[in-house]
């Protein structure tokens, strides 16, 4: 059965949900299986030695990168159609949410879609600032943070269209993008064996964990080519995800029509948690004595707030906004690891745990 064919039998929404879970599933797993985590990628950084974390996160963006500007050079991927180019943004709304996402990532001892693959694991701390990430996130769309989010998006806005896309500004067009990826995916790989050598395992699950993205940008292309209807073409992110997921959960009435969203994020969690038990590394487990709650829901609204103001988090704007090398998503994810280092020093000079 071919793509029209599913699309006639199954409608365009039920396609897109289920094109979310099959990505949703990889990326869980994969993810999970590679240790996949910004948060840690940073404190190695911070710390002055990249190793493990970072090589995997390093690699996994490198891959991100080549899968998605492959599929723009051979025609599969019309990036200029994407919300993260075509759509309206705001400078200050990027560099401002990324370093408020920044930072809460520190406190919450992880990003959006770290603290989903935690939750599917056992750790109950994750669910709970999971859960506080997506109330967080519903009230800085439509709730009581909106208008401050609407005030700080409003100092430095931008157009969508060409003016958004960093490969068209600098005039490297998709030759010198699909140059960038590979140049990325190979130091990606040297970072990666010069701290696992061996571990051929790992870096194919941080090359899946990376390609997952490039699945997703290229199956909703494919499918808004096929459909009669207006289809948004995207990828992965975890904010816009975790607030349709709650809307579902509160009242079936008012939620969100079925796409691409709604089958991703359930889909993550079983991914992750099959990942887990494949591993050996289900454990539930709860808030001790070092565990801080006050940092978990401060870090878990500093990280709704600022994905929704920068208009995605570490996944959405960073690897998946990044990949097609939109000027606001580049701009998200340095404003991240700046926001995420200066949490990190903050946290050091105060002596709290890490």
């Amino acid at each position: 059965m071919n793509l029209a064919s599913l699309l006639e039998t199954w409608g365009d929404t039920h396609v897109l949900a289920m094109a979310g879970a099959l990505v949703g599933f990889i990326f869980g797993f994969a993810a999970q299986r590679s240790r996949f985590c910004a948060r840690a990628a940073v404190i190695e950084c911070c710390e002055g030695q990249a190793r493990d974390r970072f090589s995997v996160w390093w690699l996994a963006f490198g891959a991100c990168l080549v899968g998605v500007q492959a599929l723009v050079f051979m025609g599969g991927l019309k990036p200029a159609d994407a919300r993260y180019i075509a759509m309206p943004s705001s400078i200050s709304g990027a560099v401002l949410g990324g370093l408020f996402f920044g930072a809460g990532m520190i406190l919450t001892r992880g990003c959006a879609s770290r603290l989903l693959i935690l939750s599917a694991n056992g750790n109950m701390r994750a669910l709970l600032a999971g859960l506080v990430f997506a109330v967080t996130v519903q009230a800085s769309i439509a709730g009581w943070l909106a208008p401050a989010r609407k005030a700080l998006a409003g100092w430095w806005a931008v157009d969508g269209g060409p003016s958004r896309d960093l490969l068209h500004i600098t005039g490297l067009g998709a030759s010198g993008g699909l140059a960038l990826a590979l140049l990325a995916l190979a130091t990606g790989f040297y970072f990666f064996f010069k701290t696992h050598p061996q571990r051929w395992s790992l870096a194919a699950f941080a090359l899946v964990t990376g390609l997952s993205i490039a699945l997703g940008w290229g199956l909703t292309q494919a499918i808004a080519s096929q459909s009669f209807e207006a289809i948004q073409i995207q990828s992965l992110s975890f904010s816009s995800a975790s607030a349709e997921m709650l809307m579902r959960v509160l009242s079936s009435a008012t939620s969100p029509s079925v796409g691409f969203d709604a089958g991703l994020l359930p889909a993550t969690f079983v991914g992750s948690l099959l990942g887990a038990l494949v591993g050996g590394e289900f454990k539930f487990e709860g808030f001790k004595t070092e565990n801080k709650l006050g940092h978990y829901l401060t870090g878990a609204v500093l990280m709704g707030f600022g994905a929704v103001l920068a208009g995605g988090c570490t996944v959405g704007a960073g690897l998946t906004g990044g990949s097609i090398f939109s000027v606001t998503a580049w701009l998200t994810l340095i404003a991240i690891w700046l926001g995420a280092g200066i949490s990190w020093r903050i946290h050091r000079s105060m002596g709290w745990a890490m």
